[in-house]
């Protein structure tokens, strides 16, 4: 019997943005698959980066809220072989919070309003 999987948080302007209990973790980062982010809050970008193993990277820029916050997540579209199992996930930076579901969040953080928040009518 396999251990149970972990579930993490995409976290930006208070507002979850993806969430996933089937992230890759690479270099310290989390990488969401791409069925787990709330594709309203993503919009493309023409930013690409070059990772010398994994390839070229796309952006996403992130708008919540009237605010934006710019090439904030990337993915791998065509990674490199070696980095086959991220194709299409996407990971964060630029003040994107991931945090593991069920841990405390530091006391000075902005709640956060995701899915259980609006059902609840705590946004």
């Amino acid at each position: 019997m396999s251990a149970p999987h972990k579930t993490y948080q995409a976290i930006w302007n208070g507002t979850v943005v993806a969430e996933s209990d089937r992230t890759v973790e690479i270099e310290g980062n989390q990488y969401f698959p791409p069925g787990s982010i709330n594709p309203e809050y993503f919009r493309p970008s023409g930013h690409t980066s070059v990772c010398f193993w994994k390839g070229t990277a796309s952006y996403y820029t992130l708008e919540v809220d009237g605010r934006t916050n710019r090439d904030a997540a990337w993915y791998y579209p065509a990674p490199s072989p070696t980095a086959r199992e991220i194709k299409d996930h996407i990971a964060f930076w630029k003040g994107v919070r991931v945090l593991e579901t069920g841990k405390p969040e530091p006391a000075n953080e902005t709640p956060v309003r995701g899915l259980v928040a609006r059902i609840l009518g705590r946004t």
